[in-house]
């Protein structure tokens, strides 16, 4: 039983559709009863905006080619998409349309020739079949979208002798639909991109042979050269390089890369020849969990979009009661010129399609979405995107976030007599070898320095103490590592001063074995490069920002320097319980975010409206820590995606005003004496497609904001100017009001705007 499921699970093969016939989120359920009865398909979701079905199926019970003939059936013009590529070939209208067009030209002869108004009536049989079709098959399956709306439209035009205006309907619905089409597929173009990112091939360094990326194992070798991208995710075994991470981390600047450096697949190896050990599958790489989590999120659905959804269930029923009651109200009362009432019935039947509103919400967040993860900033819900325009308050962690975690020892010493330095120092790095904290990798790093070779094999009962330390037993000896708090576990209720040392802004370690202090160390760590600019900028967007740190107050005080006072709020001092509760109490005052590494703050992380994890190396995307996953350790990303969130939200509120409006104005018209059933039609149509180029704004660049730092304008500041607001930023300089004044080019760091070149 258990090999039938393990050969099942190998024949599941994940396949993408383009399917044109996909109008708004009101087809989903028909795809829905196309797929469902198939035998093999395992799952399916549809991302409305780039029209996609994905679909995971038996592939050797169902083949994609057997999908699309189902899909094709219900006529909704669906084709392979191969992956990371776009089927959507289509640069001009259907025959039909074009036929359709030339024929109503002609027919505008009518004026100098009657005859030729017969050529409207062709050009509706010309052009009407493929609106006929998918009318019938959506009416077949009990639902009335916008083409079977068109339909009864032509229709009872043409039985009010309007050849004319039917012919109009046809053809510019048509072309209306074939606009909408190549916009959508503009839209999909991005992610489709996010998808061919890394190569399909791999060559292997033994045997020299190129195979598919999908047929490497675990600890291959591969060969990667100059100007070829990375196939899988591994460790460089033999060569060096300088990489392109950009399409990653969104980091414009080259990483090298020497022996034992990680790499990642989709990145560029610049120069130089590299061979690469494989640590990972290649459906498991970066790359491949980041487009995963880009589709989850695409297929998600906001509050306001659901909202929209819901309402929309509700009105095409009542929109076509309306319109049946202006038809048949008229005649039952024998009203004069019925044709006006038909007409105005017909405009009120057509505005009875409600894609315009539906798509109003989803194309903008499907465009946010891709134009975030392109930039580095992954998220993982359309809810999120949501909250991210509304956050007030912004709270960071500080080791790891703020600062670099590259900690250095700046001090250790043994404080008995009985005890050996080199003895201690060989405990304290062999119990620190089994911890994951970034301290950790600073103490083992100092006992090498030292000769002293760290034995984690020799280390029993290792237990990690979120916010306090570890423990380890060694040699016999019961020992605790960490911060004052440790003390407690070992027993020992008192703890020496050190505050000479922690008015330099170290972070202070003590040593116990069992309940005697044996020991203590002093660690440096700095600010990362950018952090004063991105809560500058943060501030610039009305939020507070907040340091939430298990460190001691002179530590915290020291980076606040660093800085530039630019943080509102610091508390210190704090386990990772009670970084959760502060987070709960800016809750109350506003929607708060997090922004951490995972490490001592996931329950804040998971308090917060919105979480923020940072950095590839943290393995936020094999967790589910985070609502949103900060793809590099540059932190002025946040600020940048809080303003395509805004921009997003904005977006979706002038598409919703937009789709409304219009129809409107075509009714208002309409019971103003002029009921233009061609103009409905058109505008339905028109309301889809200016939806869509509306919400493709947001996949260009956004404009450098006022605020931004001298950075965005480099040719304004000198190069001995950068080099100072570098210093400032990581601390090695005391911010004046002298170099304040010289260090900025816009008016960012609190003094004016310097003299800009022309």
């Amino acid at each position: 039983m258990a090999d039938g499921e393990d050969t099942t699970k190998k024949n599941l093969q994940t396949s993408y559709f383009d399917v044109v016939g996909i109008c708004c989120s009101m087809e989903v359920p028909l795809v829905g009863d196309v797929l469902r009865p198939l035998n093999g398909v395992k799952e399916f979701s549809v991302i409305v905006p780039s029209r996609t079905v994905i679909v995971v199926h038996d592939s050797f019970l169902i083949s994609p080619l057997q999908i699309v003939k189902a899909l094709n059936e219900a006529r909704l013009e669906a084709s392979v998409r191969p992956y990371g590529e776009t089927s959507f070939k289509s640069q001009w209208p259907s025959p039909f349309a074009l036929v359709s067009g030339v024929l109503l030209a002609l027919s505008f002869l009518k004026y100098f020739y009657g005859l030729l108004e017969w050529f409207a009536v062709v050009a509706v049989v010309a052009g009407v079949y493929p609106i006929l079709a998918k009318a019938v098959a959506s009416v077949t399956r009990f639902r009335l979208d916008i083409n079977a709306l068109t339909l009864i439209a032509v229709i009872a035009t043409v039985c009010m002798e309007d050849y004319t205006e039917a012919a109009t309907i046809v053809f510019l619905f048509s072309v209306a639909d074939w606009l909408e089409s190549s916009a959508a597929h503009k839209a999909s173009t991005v992610m489709s991109s996010l998808m061919n990112l890394a190569p399909r091939k791999a060559v292997i360094v033994e045997t020299g042979i190129e195979v598919d990326v999908d047929e490497v194992g675990l600890n291959t070798v591969v060969s990667v050269k100059a100007g070829e991208s990375i196939p899988i995710d591994g460790v460089v075994v033999d060569g060096s390089c300088d990489v392109d991470e950009k399409t990653l981390t969104g980091e414009s600047f080259p990483v090298s890369k020497q022996r034992d450096s990680p790499v990642l697949a989709a990145t560029i190896n610049l120069n130089g020849y590299i061979k690469v050990k494989t640590t990972v599958l290649a459906r498991d790489c970066v790359v491949a969990k980041m487009t995963k989590l880009v589709e989850e999120a695409q297929k998600s659905q906001t509050k306001t979009q659901r909202f929209i959804d819901k309402c929309s269930r509700y009105y095409t029923p009542a929109v076509v009661v309306v319109a049946a009651c202006f038809a048949l109200i008229p005649v039952l009362l024998k009203a004069q010129n019925l044709s006006h009432w038909f007409h105005l019935a017909l405009v009120v039947l057509v505005s009875g399609c409600p894609c315009g509103l539906i798509l109003s919400t989803p194309v903008a967040t499907f465009c946010a979405l891709t134009k975030a993860a392109t930039s580095g900033f992954l998220i993982k819900t359309g809810d999120c995107l949501e909250t991210l325009a509304k956050i007030k308050i912004a709270a960071f962690d500080k080791t790891g976030t703020i600062t670099k975690a590259e900690f250095t020892v700046s001090d250790f010493q043994s404080l008995s007599h009985n005890i050996n330095l080199q003895h201690l120092i060989y405990w304290v790095s062999s119990i620190e070898s089994k911890s994951s904290h970034p301290m950790a990798e600073a103490l083992i790093d100092y006992a090498r320095s030292v000769s002293v070779e760290p034995k984690p094999d020799m280390v029993e009962n290792f237990q990690n103490f979120p916010g306090e330390g570890v423990y380890g037993r060694i040699d016999g000896q019961d020992i605790y590592i960490g911060n004052k708090r440790i003390a407690k576990r070992a027993g020992c209720l008192t703890v020496p001063d050190s505050e000479a040392d922690m008015k330099g802004g170290k972070t202070i370690g003590y040593i116990y074995i069992g309940e005697e202090l044996t020991g203590s160390f002093s660690l440096l760590d700095g600010c990362r490069h950018g952090v004063a600019q991105a809560l500058k900028e943060l501030k610039f967007l009305g939020i507070t920002t907040a340091m939430l740190t298990g460190d001691n107050r002179d530590a915290a005080m020291s980076i606040q320097q660093q800085l530039g006072n630019a943080l509102d709020i610091a508390h210190t001092e704090l386990l990772p319980q009670d970084k959760a509760r502060i987070i709960d109490e800016f809750k109350s005052q506003g929607p708060t975010m997090m922004v951490g590494d995972g490490l001592n703050d996931a329950p804040a992380l998971a308090k917060a409206d919105i979480g923020i994890s940072m950095g590839i190396s943290g393995s936020a995307l094999a967790t589910e820590t985070g609502d949103i996953i900060l793809m590099s350790n540059d932190l002025r990303k946040i600020p940048k995606g809080m303003r395509l969130a805004r921009r997003c939200h904005k977006k979706v509120i002038e598409n919703v005003v937009l789709s409304v409006s219009i129809k409107g104005a075509i009714m208002v018209l309409g019971f103003a004496g002029y009921p233009l059933i061609w103009a409905a039609v058109l505008a339905d149509a028109g309301t889809c497609l200016l939806v869509i180029l509306n919400s493709m704004m947001l996949l260009r660049d956004e404009r450098e904001a006022v605020s931004a730092c001298y950075r965005a304008s480099p040719s304004s500041c000198t190069p001995s100017l950068l080099k100072l607001e570098e210093d400032l930023e990581v601390g090695l300089l005391q911010k004046s009001e002298e170099t304040s004044n010289k260090s900025c080019c816009s008016g960012c760091c609190g003094g004016p705007k310097g003299t800009q070149q022309k």
